[in-house]
């Protein structure tokens, strides 16, 4: 048999999707609210098949996300709850949904970019947000998975950016509104535009009107590759720079250096690589940028440099307790 380091990297394609299964037909939900439970109360209160059900659960016992009584009632393991229920902000499941509907299906593109790089494989395929944004549908479906990822740490990243003296916020690439409704939660003199393209309108009025923020968060549509960003006190990139090679990202910087008041600053959150190479899930999506988009996962010191070549100084790095952070530069 193989090491139990080796279990993980071979079987971790069940686990995963067994963790989306479960999510997707409330288990998560049912433990959480009534307790411990048999997968045949499961079965039932669900309506889902138990033979299945249970060998799912048998899967996530083996991965510590539940635990087994010994009289075969399962329940959620210690730590868990937070990130498998949907009303908490550290919530995963519509992000572990994206990667198993649209993430898993492309990995096998990975062969042919080892064979023949990846230029060359993809020479044909639509622009990267061309696809992403394809239809109301799958438009949807990004923007939810990315609130999902970013909404829970965007009110720790606040906090660390510590924009009492900023007036106005351009959040670059800011889909649905994340970050900038828990930067107008925290700041309430502040007032945030998010820049996207047209078709992110929809749901950042949705996300508006939820949250009752008519007369401070506001919508620019626009190209970021074509269009000057709007003007403003501090600019923000969550989630963008990794998307795009390191020329690609100056050119945004020195875009959002040309617009950022004198003495403002630009916010760069993202996953941040360590020196040696980890952690794991900073690795598996810079995996995921290399499929899915032109980009990659940096360390700080390399977003760093970034920031410095597009004329910002003072870089400093944040960091959260979950695994985005906050590199800021300061425009002289």
């Amino acid at each position: 048999m193989t090491s139990t380091i080796l279990d993980h990297a071979v079987f971790g394609v069940f686990s995963t999707h067994a963790l989306h299964l479960a999510d997707k037909y409330g288990v998560f939900v049912h433990l959480a609210a009534d307790g411990p439970a048999t997968p045949a109360r499961i079965a039932e209160a669900r309506g889902i098949d138990q033979d299945t059900l249970e060998r799912l659960l048998l899967v996530l016992t083996a991965v510590s996300v539940v635990e087994r009584d010994a009289d075969g009632a399962y329940r959620l393991a210690s730590g868990t709850k937070d990130l498998l229920d949907p009303e908490h902000p550290r919530y995963i499941g519509d992000f572990v949904r994206h990667l198993v509907v649209n993430t898993t299906g492309q990995l096998e593109r990975l062969d042919a970019y080892l064979a023949v790089g990846k230029a060359v494989a993809d020479r044909d395929r639509p622009a990267v947000f061309d696809s992403i944004y394809r239809d109301e549908v799958a438009t949807g479906e990004f923007l939810e998975a990315m609130w999902n990822l970013s909404f829970g740490v965007s009110q720790e990243l606040v906090r660390l950016a510590a924009l009492d003296d900023a007036r106005t916020l351009v959040d670059v690439g800011g889909a649905s509104g994340a970050f900038a409704v828990a930067a107008l939660s925290h700041y309430p003199r502040l007032s945030v535009t998010v820049f996207d393209l047209p078709q992110v309108g929809p749901f950042l009025d949705r996300t508006r009107r939820a949250e009752q923020l008519e007369d401070r968060l506001h919508f620019a549509p626009g190209d970021f590759f074509r269009d000057p960003l709007p003007e403003a006190d501090c600019l923000s990139f969550g989630y963008i720079l990794s998307d795009w090679d390191d020329a690609t990202c100056v050119e945004l910087l020195r875009k959002a250096h040309a617009a950022c008041a004198p003495g403002g600053r630009v916010l760069l959150m993202e996953r941040l690589f360590d020196e040696d190479g980890g952690p794991l899930p900073t690795a598996v999506m810079n995996l995921s940028m290399h499929v899915e988009t032109e980009g990659r996962h940096r360390t700080a010191a390399e977003y760093t440099a970034l920031l410095e070549a597009a004329g910002f100084a003072d870089c400093t790095v944040h960091r959260s307790s979950w695994d985005k952070h906050l590199v800021v530069g300061r425009k002289p």
